[in-house]
């Protein structure tokens, strides 16, 4: 296996730089196995999904994680909290820019002056840092300022780099079920879905279930080996309660949104354990062993959630990329999705 297995060629004008309204009207690719697949919409799941099956979804919501901030000498620096190393989430694992420049113990600025981070020692991994963020004192009970308020004051939506256009509304990087906080990115497949396309799914029979994967590094992080099988995976903290599992066991098809839902269910059922850490890597061959339908956005060359896609239905995933670019979907976060049934 070599990374080239995992390139294609994909246009700047295919990446999409703004979500689409209303959400549901994303264009849907729909596998069919060796058949063409099918040119639908995602607002046609009420028809193309079954009654018993179950929809599985990440509910993990993205927070302002991307700080733009200052140093001091009046440089520019940058911080995207990843994840909370403590309970009351004022130690973070971070990206950091200049990483070269910035020192243990350097306090980054707001543009208004209010001092935010101190930045800590490098993590083991090399790429990340560990950061703290720097809170005032309440008056009043003496405690630091909560520390997702001060990200709500100082930052702003992580949007991926690929995306250079303004997001007017923040929501639109939030899926419409998020209820967790943690998040440095959002499960793009989740993006697609509507309040009355979840309740039009539910009358139709198609049951929905929730599970939690914070979205953290290797979402940002290219494969850096030549050898893709030997690139390090970032753990993730995922969360998949007792009651989801044992739907999926009684479901008559698992249908995953998004490639972080995968990787929780897959997680829980490999390690035998419903809460922990993964650093799972899914890469063909593998035994599959909760999913059966994986809705999914397209995603980036050379990466391993394409890795995924080719471990989930094989090297047809070729076929459908190429299918996919011939008729101007939109790619990447901002874009269209696919429907991928790896018993097909």
């Amino acid at each position: 296996m070599e990374l080239a297995d995992f390139d294609y060629e994909l246009p700047p004008e295919r990446i999409a730089q703004t979500p689409i309204e209303p959400r549901d009207a994303a264009r849907l690719l729909v596998d069919r196995g060796s058949a063409p697949p099918d040119h639908r919409h995602v607002r046609d799941l009420v028809d193309i999904l079954r009654p018993g099956d179950l929809l599985v979804v990440n509910e993990t919501k993205v927070i302002p994680a991307r700080l733009t901030l200052r140093r001091a000498t009046g440089g520019a620096a940058e911080v995207l909290m990843l994840e909370p190393l403590d309970g009351e989430r004022r130690v973070w694992e971070a990206l950091v820019r200049p990483a070269r420049k910035l020192r243990t113990g350097e306090i980054l600025f707001a543009p208004d002056g209010t001092p935010v981070v101190e930045i800590g020692e490098r993590t083991e991994i090399g790429d990340t840092f560990n950061v703290a963020l720097v809170g005032n004192t309440d008056d009043m009970t003496g405690s630091l300022t909560d520390s997702l308020d001060i990200l709500d004051a100082h930052g702003e939506m992580p949007l991926p780099p690929y995306i250079t256009e303004r997001l007017d509304r923040p929501d639109r990087y939030q899926t419409v079920y998020a209820t967790e906080p943690g998040s440095a990115a959002a499960p793009t497949a989740g993006l697609h879905f509507t309040p009355e396309l979840l309740a039009a799914l539910t009358e139709r029979g198609v049951e929905m279930a929730t599970v939690e994967l914070v979205v953290g590094l290797d979402t940002f992080r290219p494969i850096g080996t030549d050898d893709p099988i030997q690139h390090q995976m970032h753990t993730e903290r995922y969360r998949v309660p007792e009651a989801t599992m044992e739907r999926c066991r009684a479901a008559e098809r698992v249908v995953a949104v998004g490639t972080t839902s995968v990787r929780a269910l897959e997680s829980a059922a490999m390690r035998n354990e419903l809460v922990g850490r993964t650093d799972i890597f899914i890469h063909r061959p593998y035994e599959w062993q909760v999913v059966d339908v994986l809705m999914t956005n397209f995603h980036m060359p050379r990466t391993t959630l394409l890795m995924m896609i080719d471990a989930f239905v094989g090297p047809r995933w070729r076929t459908l990329y190429a299918e996919a670019l011939r008729e101007h979907y939109r790619f990447l976060s901002f874009g269209d999705a696919m429907l991928l049934d790896r018993h097909g």
